[in-house]
């Protein structure tokens, strides 16, 4: 098919397979190759959607000639170094957030895509999911008028072993980079570039943050309130808070189906009911396959700029908490 597409998938943990279920259902996506450092892992996974190839290195499977971009669902200290490869095989490649562990390693990703004339997004399924589209609609047609403040968190209760990605300083754990990373894209988003943040955090005896509270100052007067937690179950909504009223994206709002509108003139509340397909994944899906059919290197939705932008602000984050990764 000319517009058919072959995708490969390295890492293959929990993400990789609900990424794996949505792609099987976009149309020209083809699952074509998958890659483990376990063959009995790329076996199994290959076995349970359909797979033509497995390989048993992530270096076999960015050489397969037939693959035409990579999704990277490996833990976050392995982004740079994975990307990389791939991007140097002619490969394009969907980058599971967070892109990379710092801004420098985000910038040389955005450097060697563009010198070799490739693709590369950071997966921030947020942005593609129909609520997103509709809040922004919103905003744009002014129904809640001037934001003034936007209040969002992310959190549940984390008991995962120490050797796990998130909570292994030199994997890049932390809430910060795992879910804080959604509040703050949120804030970029619909604020722009912040003029200051100011953040606290808890951190565990290893260093790594397990709750992390930041206050950013914005264009005007327009503050944003962020909040990520792994000590416990957290509401995970956004509130968009405007001079006519506001904007509740409902639980979960980084992957959400519900929001609701309520203007402070008419004392009413209107509710958008706007399904995701599949787990969420499939509209991030979408528009690379969209992409990649026009000719496109980069994204007009999810920015490399703003992928580097949001290391930034990370970075300045991570320095203000006293939060180091050790990789």
């Amino acid at each position: 098919m000319e517009n058919e597409r072959n995708w490969g998938v390295m890492g293959l943990g929990k993400i990789a397979h609900k990424f794996a279920q949505d792609l099987v259902q976009v149309p020209g996506a083809n699952l074509h190759a998958v890659g483990s450092r376990s063959e009995g892992k790329a076996k199994a996974f290959a076995n349970e959607y359909q797979v033509t190839k497995t390989y048993a290195s992530y270096e076999e499977l960015a050489k397969d000639p037939e693959l035409d971009i990579i999704y990277i669902a490996t833990p976050h200290s392995l982004h740079f170094e994975n990307t990389m490869m791939c991007l140097n095989a002619g490969k394009s490649v969907l980058c599971e957030k967070p892109i990379a562990l710092n801004a420098q390693q985000a910038e040389q990703m955005i450097a060697l895509a563009k010198k070799k004339n490739l693709f590369l997004m950071e997966g921030i399924w947020t942005r593609f999911i129909p609520a997103t589209q509709k809040v922004l609609d919103l905003l744009s047609e002014g129904l809640i008028g001037e934001i003034q403040y936007i209040k969002s968190d992310f959190g549940f209760r984390m008991s995962a072993p120490p050797e796990s990605r998130l909570r292994d300083p030199k994997l890049g754990g932390g809430a910060l980079l795992d879910i804080g990373i959604y509040p703050l894209y949120l804030s970029l988003l619909l604020l722009g570039e912040p003029q200051r943040l100011k953040a606290e955090a808890i951190l565990d005896d290893r260093g790594i943050d397990t709750y992390c509270a930041i206050i950013g100052q914005f264009a005007g007067k327009a503050k944003s309130v962020m909040e990520a937690s792994f000590l416990s179950h957290t509401q995970t909504e956004a509130f968009i808070y405007g001079i006519k009223g506001f904007i509740h994206m409902k639980s979960p709002f980084h992957n959400c189906s519900d929001i609701e509108v309520t203007t402070y003139e008419t004392n009413t509340t209107e509710v958008y009911h706007l399904p995701i397909t599949g787990n969420g994944y499939f509209h991030e899906i979408e528009h690379v396959q969209q992409c990649l059919q026009q000719g496109k290197t980069e994204s007009d939705l999810m920015p490399q700029e703003m992928s580097a932008s949001l290391m930034k602000h990370l970075d300045k984050i991570r320095a203000s908490i006293g939060l180091e990764y050790n990789a």
